[in-house]
């Protein structure tokens, strides 16, 4: 089903007492319209403010798009919005009523934050956990040298979904995921996309509840097609892991370990989906991330210098990168941090939804409204960044600004109680891979390419990928060819 008429923008003070603005558009027509929702209504607040409000179908959606407003959201009525607005793709298998992302902020989401916070979250897991970070790197690094000698091009994003995902499995579960030499990490990163864009793109059950049933669009049988798959890979898992324990195996101290001592009182279903919630949600937005930050590296090479020099003067002739030191570095980090700037890992931060009647900016906001913060428009917004959609990392070594929630017009992982929980892995994670990529190779863009001609178009799931894979050829620094 291609397209709906009932679906509007529009603007209707009588009906609506003081509800925020909105483009008075009075149809769509066709729910595809909101693919570029992070822009457009990036481009709407420009005319219309910071607060703006949608009508789809039977559904009010607030958008905002500034600092003060998204700290009123996320920190100062927390416990007004801190629920969520669940969209209908997640209901399947009933991933909704365990999902430690998608749960009311009731005692079942606390336990299972706390549990991932405390199993591999905290400094002292992080830490206990960082040579294993180090091997899969490494690991990353010799595959790339083979694709080197070969003289073949690489898929980036491919190459850091694979080694994100091994790191992964073994942190969760001491196993490797996939293979570098076949095609499991390519099928893998195809599923989790799935997820991903089902659940991130436009669904008319979402904005006609009355019509959820039909499931008009398939996403949520979709959906639960990829959600059978994962769990089905997990109940293997679980199942060896309590036979080998059946068998007095010694423990191997990981995260499922972990879950399935008698401490953590948590059943099949819940255990499968907050590993599925932590596999899907970390190999994709630190993937992505690395991702990003090459591609625009590949875009501006004097900037890709910068950060190699910087990389040289640091490491005199290193086979292996210390993650700790690396940390240390300022012109990479501002790199990181200009890539996240303009490309936010989830250009809107995961719905909200409003308990009650409340006001925002002296507007009222009718209880169920949904209320998405546009972490994309924030920046790019041109009162709080100079020249805002040129990459330019020296902002960041004149402007002391962290992505870790305390600044609200840079908030590429959300802020508050419901910040995402992955953000001290991905904060360890990205600059290690990074680091490593342009230590120990230069980087040559495939297919005769240029540098200006480097396409940086995205596509909206839940998180913002490139529309087009970066392909480039990975060529030995000379200083390390008899490493």
């Amino acid at each position: 089903m291609a397209s709906f008429d009932l679906l509007h923008l529009q603007f209707s003070p009588k009906s609506r007492t003081n509800l925020p603005p909105a483009k008075p558009s009075p149809v769509v027509g066709n729910l595809f319209a909101l693919a570029k929702a992070h822009r457009s209504l990036a481009e709407l607040a420009k005319s219309y403010g910071p607060i703006i409000s949608l009508k789809l179908g039977q559904v009010t959606t607030i958008v905002v798009s500034s600092p003060d407003l998204a700290r009123e959201v996320l920190i100062k009525k927390d416990q007004i919005f801190c629920a969520r607005s669940v969209p209908d793709a997640v209901r399947a298998a009933n991933h909704h009523q365990v999902s430690v992302a998608w749960l009311p902020a009731n005692q079942l989401w606390k336990n299972l934050r706390i549990i991932c916070s405390a199993q591999f979250l905290t400094s002292q897991r992080l830490d206990s956990n960082k040579a294993l970070r180090h091997k899969k790197v490494r690991e990353l690094v010799e595959y790339l040298r083979e694709r080197s000698t070969a003289k073949e091009a690489v898929d980036i994003g491919r190459a850091a979904f694979m080694t994100v995902l091994n790191m992964l499995s073994n942190t969760l579960f001491s196993v490797d995921m996939v293979d570098a030499g076949s095609d499991s990490a390519q099928e893998f990163k195809d599923l989790v996309w799935g997820i991903m864009e089902e659940l991130g793109t436009a669904n008319v059950s979402d904005f006609f509840p009355l019509v959820r049933g039909l499931d008009l669009q398939g996403k949520r049988r979709r959906t639960e097609g990829y959600f059978r798959k994962l769990h089905s890979i997990f109940d293997e898992l679980i199942d060896g892991r309590l036979k080998e324990t059946e068998l007095g195996h010694e423990t191997n101290n990981d995260f499922l370990d972990a879950i399935l001592s008698g401490q953590s009182k948590l059943d099949r279903h819940v255990m499968n989906s907050l590993l599925m919630d932590m596999f899907v949600g970390g190999t994709d937005s630190i993937s992505h991330t690395v991702e990003w930050v090459m591609a625009e590296l590949l875009r501006n090479p004097d900037t890709m210098r910068k950060v190699q020099a910087e990389l040289f003067e640091s490491f005199d002739k290193t086979i292996e990168l210390d993650e700790t030191e690396v940390l240390k570095l300022p012109y990479l980090q501002a790199t990181i941090k200009e890539s996240l700037r303009l490309h936010s890992p989830g250009p809107f931060l995961l719905p909200r939804k409003a308990e009650t009647d409340t006001e925002l900016c002296g507007y009222s906001i009718p209880q169920h409204s949904w209320i998405l913060v546009n972490a994309w428009a924030l920046g790019r917004h041109e009162s709080l960044w100079k020249d805002p959609d040129v990459f330019m990392p020296e902002r960041f070594l004149e402007r002391d600004v962290e992505y870790k929630g305390q600044y609200f017009e840079f908030i590429p992982f959300g802020a508050g109680r419901r910040i995402c929980p992955g953000l001290p892995l991905a904060s360890r994670m990205v600059p290690l891979m990074l680091a490593s990529l342009l230590y120990h190779f230069k980087w040559e863009l495939a297919d005769g390419m240029r540098a200006e001609n480097v396409d940086l178009s995205d596509k909206l799931g839940v998180t913002l990928a490139l529309a087009h894979p970066i392909r480039a050829i990975p060529v030995p620094n000379e200083d390390f060819l008899g490493n």
